[in-house]
């Protein structure tokens, strides 16, 4: 069922946002400067706070935030996050309008998108998933890619609303689509960056310059989103999180879970996720996934 939709515009639509973390604060800013007023929730009320100081007004629960806005989005952590903002006493489902849209950005499991999706639809109102890529540059930037699930109307009414938070927006298909597509997004991203570690855990064996490696392979085949912009903070000693580890570990999860039950076979993602664990055992769990090279540097034959 297509539910009718609002008209969204900065003068009549008060945007709902919950998650204010290292993507999500950037994300809501970029809406508040188009000069959408906002109400935002987050578990830790002191994230919010370059949003509150830009004029976001502060709700006590994801309910709260939803009885008060017409376009809610959520940026989270893990699928028990979602499933708390969406389904908890004090989710924004039971705060959702008629006619009101909500999107979850968080990357999480197709099922649990399907299953918001459906309850949204119970009351009357629209549910997208778009889990996005870039990391926390392209959060800053507004130069995220976008991969959106859900229905087509609601798709298009919130269309500019995601062009103030990316470039690259596209409408996948049916619920849990969107996060189909950053499965496979994440895949690809686990083969890249094991390359890229090992490759510089390789030059520095090697006794070469890496700068000057870099400077070589970012000019031919081997350049990828990776290399040019984990790579040089590797060098840098820089393991702060664009997107941290154990969140990265979460995704793989979510890939390899959902290919078994699809009867399909990753090997090479498998490896990875262990690799990244191990990364994680050894206190890298909150830093950037660059940091899977001190893992790999620490290895011995």
């Amino acid at each position: 069922m297509t539910t009718d939709m609002i008209t969204v515009t900065p003068e009549t639509t008060r945007i709902g946002w919950i998650g204010t973390g290292v993507m999500g604060v950037s994300m809501c800013g970029h809406l508040l400067d188009a000069g959408y007023k906002a109400v935002v929730f987050t578990r830790t009320k002191a994230k919010a706070l370059p949003l509150l100081e830009k004029g976001a007004s502060w709700a006590d629960s994801p309910r709260a935030v939803a009885e008060a806005a017409d376009v809610v989005f959520t940026i989270v952590g893990f699928p028990p996050d979602v499933r708390e903002v969406y389904f908890g006493e004090q989710g924004l489902l039971a705060g959702l309008k008629s006619g009101r849209a909500c999107v979850d950005m968080t990357t999480t499991s197709p099922s649990l998108a399907v299953e918001i999706a459906e309850a949204a639809r119970q009351r009357g109102a629209n549910a997208l998933d778009a889990p996005v890529s870039g990391g926390d540059v392209g959060a800053r930037s507004a130069k995220l890619s976008i991969m959106v699930g859900g229905d087509d109307a609601a798709f298009q009414t919130v269309l500019s609303l995601f062009k103030l938070m990316g470039v690259n927006i596209v409408h996948q298909g049916a619920a849990g689509a969107g996060q189909h597509s950053k499965m496979c997004n994440q895949i690809i991203i686990a083969g890249t960056m094991i390359g890229v570690c090992e490759s510089l855990v390789y030059a520095a064996a090697a006794g070469l310059e890496p700068t000057k490696v870099l400077e070589s392979v970012t000019k031919g085949a081997a350049n990828c989103w990776s290399l040019e912009n984990l790579a040089p903070r590797i060098l840098k000693g820089d393991y702060a999180p664009g997107f941290m580890i154990d969140h990265f570990i979460k995704d793989m999860g979510i890939a390899l879970e959902e290919s078994r039950r699809m009867g399909i076979h990753l090997p090479g993602l498998d490896l990875v996720e262990r690799l990244y664990k191990k990364a994680s055992e050894l206190g890298h769990g909150r830093d950037g996934t660059q940091a899977l090279y001190q893992a790999l540097k620490a290895m011995k034959p």
